[in-house]
């Protein structure tokens, strides 16, 4: 078996996930991008690719994690709140297909840019819409109180000042609410608000070339196996039953955590059982550093003993990692069979923002990865916790 910990990726069911994605897209005007800041993992992004998905970055590094992975920049969009200078000169630079733009100053800033290329680029305005995505609040993004998106008094900057823009061509608009979004209510109200704003942006701009709804569907971190693979059904159908635009306007998707959240796993083993007189702690060699979310949002993930009998009585553990933080913590009171010093563990649901949001921190180092083709025994274990 492998040392741990690592994380461990189920491509039959990435692929699964992804083929219904396009069977459910198939013959519509919607076309879905990946969301790399999900999961950068080279393997995962260039399986994406051979599935001719485009590719949504907020970086320019993640720009470049698309080109290799042989994500055409035709596309390719820039999004983010904080583009860099150099990340909009390469991103010109590699003709990619459009930013997704949140302030004036910005747009001020890619035109004087691409006025140095010589060039025209293309250009969407990513609105705050202010709509409840009934999530987390540190995943949500598009209320007013939020830093993401452009705010009305921006938005009349904008229109009053772009015929003067002469290297940007604005061609659509751009949204999104928030992350890990369970309630299908929230994307319909964001299709009635994007009906409401579209007419405004034809009046001053011209013809309505692109439109971006963003992401944020969900993924069930309870059920994981039962639930392996999101509604999309559902999910699409909201937007073929609410947006009011005809079918000559291409719509994308920006989807990350839901492409890839439940293909990955995160195998960790128990270094020591600490007792006290209230509590036990499950203490792992993973860490905040393999998994940052518990820690940054309070979120919770199945965790499972691996090879585990049904009839194993059952007790509370507090699942702890080894960081010299308080908040390394992956769950109070987890119920698990008895642990012992050497044990594995499956965290599950850990396909997306796990081995992206991965730290150094501690000196700790970069954790491997494996897939089913080359590591047999991972999937074993994967299959089997």
């Amino acid at each position: 078996m492998e040392s741990t910990p690592y994380y461990f990726y189920d491509y039959d069911l990435l692929n699964a996930t992804l083929d219904l994605v396009q069977e459910e897209t198939k013959g519509s005007n919607f076309h879905v991008y990946y969301a790399i800041k999900a999961n950068n993992n080279k393997k995962i992004v260039k399986t994406i690719a051979e599935k001719k998905f485009g590719a949504d970055c907020v970086s320019g590094a993640e720009i470049q994690f698309a080109l290799e992975a042989g994500i055409p920049n035709s596309k390719i969009v820039f999004a983010g709140v904080g583009k860099t200078d150099e990340e909009i000169r390469f991103a010109i630079g590699m003709n990619i297909a459009a930013f997704n733009c949140e302030s004036f100053e910005e747009i001020e800033v890619i035109n004087e840019i691409a006025q140095e290329f010589g060039r025209t680029v293309n250009v969407a305005l990513r609105l705050n819409p202010n709509v409840n995505a009934y999530t987390h609040e540190k995943i949500t993004t598009g209320l007013n109180e939020n830093k993401f998106g452009i705010s009305p008094y921006e938005y009349e900057e904008i229109k009053n000042a772009h015929t003067s823009l002469t290297n940007v061509s604005f061609v659509g608009l751009h949204f999104h609410i928030g992350s890990q979004i369970t309630e299908m209510k929230a994307f319909k109200n964001l299709c009635f608000r994007i009906n409401a704003l579209k007419d405004d942006f034809i009046a001053t701009f011209g013809k309505l070339q692109y439109l971006n709804v963003g992401g944020g569907l969900g993924i069930d971190y309870n059920n994981p196996v039962e639930n392996s693979i999101p509604d999309f059904k559902s999910y699409f159908r909201v937007f073929k039953d609410h947006l009011n635009i005809g079918m000559d306007v291409p719509v994308y998707f920006e989807l990350g955590r839901s492409l890839v959240g439940q293909c990955g796993t995160l195998f960790t083993k128990v270094l020591y059982v600490k007792r006290s007189e209230q509590k036990q702690f499950a203490v792992l060699d993973a860490g905040m550093t393999e998994l940052l979310r518990p820690a940054m949002y309070g979120a919770q993930h199945k965790i499972e003993k691996y090879n585990a009998s049904s009839n194993e009585l059952l007790a509370p553990y507090d699942v702890v990692g080894p960081i010299c933080e308080s908040s390394d913590s992956f769950g109070e009171n987890v119920l698990l069979p008895k642990l012992k010093r050497g044990d594995l563990i499956a965290i599950r649901s850990c396909g997306a923002y796990a081995e992206s949001m991965s730290l150094r921190y501690n000196g700790r180092e970069a954790i491997p990865s494996y897939p089913s083709a080359v590591n047999a025994t991972a999937f074993k274990v994967a299959k089997t916790a």
